[in-house]
């Protein structure tokens, strides 16, 4: 089987059959995905927190709603604050204007406006996690993968050494340990999957929370025509996004 120094990744990948080439082609896919997903993600909840932030020290420091559409018309929507206020407005001044013509408008400008809001909350929250199921998924089944790949390995290092008549520890040693590097390729694509998705699902659940709130007070903002609480001091925003 050679000397320690001519065994390793070098020497397993060389003597390794279809299926452990596949296996470990499965797992760099994973890997790739995993970590796509994880910068992609990370950088798009990181601007859209900054956007947030800045749309409602904004919205909170406005003089009128018209000002916040006319804002929102020439610059457009960026971010989850400004696309549930856009729709809001909308839904409003639709509303007046139309009134319940179709059966999805029926009902109060505030039911109109109730539904409308928690549409726009859903498309909002499945956009959020888009994406994230992959990665727990990843995460759950990568060390499976190179576990498999590892049994694979010691099965048919077992059995040429069966073949070859010496159960000598130093011709057991390598091939073994060689199949093992499989388990410790899927940990290690196991590991950022799972610490991905468990940093994104938490900053995704505050972002949800705080655009609840926000949409529980733009809702009586435009119904009621004031700020649920009316102490608040002019340009102090509701919730700040980290």
């Amino acid at each position: 089987m050679g000397d320690a120094s001519s065994l390793g990744f070098g020497h397993f990948l060389a003597q390794a059959d279809i299926v452990a080439k596949i296996l470990l082609g499965v797992l760099a896919v994973m890997s790739a995905i995993s970590w796509y997903l994880i910068i992609y993600k990370g950088i798009g909840q990181i601007i859209r927190q900054e956007r947030s932030r800045k749309f409602l020290n904004f919205f909170w420091s406005a003089t009128s709603l018209e000002q916040v559409q006319n804002e929102l018309s020439i610059h457009g929507v960026h971010e989850p604050f400004g696309h549930l206020t856009a729709h809001s407005l909308h839904a409003q001044a639709h509303h007046a204007k139309f009134g319940a013509a179709k059966l999805e408008e029926a009902g109060s400008e505030t039911e109109f406006l109730t539904r409308t809001i928690k549409k726009v909350l859903d498309e909002e929250t499945t956009a959020l996690e888009n994406g994230l199921t992959m990665l727990a998924t990843i995460g759950a089944t990568a060390p499976f993968v190179g576990l498999f790949g590892t049994v694979w390995g010691v099965y048919h290092a077992l059995v040429a050494i069966g073949m070859s008549g010496s159960g000598m520890l130093d011709k057991v040693a390598g091939p073994v340990g060689e199949a093992l590097i499989m388990t410790g390729i899927g940990l290690a694509v196991a590991l950022p999957a799972v610490m991905g998705y468990n940093w994104l699902t938490r900053s995704n659940r505050v972002l949800t929370a705080k655009l609840d709130a926000f949409a529980f007070e733009l809702l009586t903002f435009l119904s009621m025509g004031r700020a649920l609480q009316a102490g608040r001091k002019p340009g102090v925003p509701l919730a700040a996004v980290n």
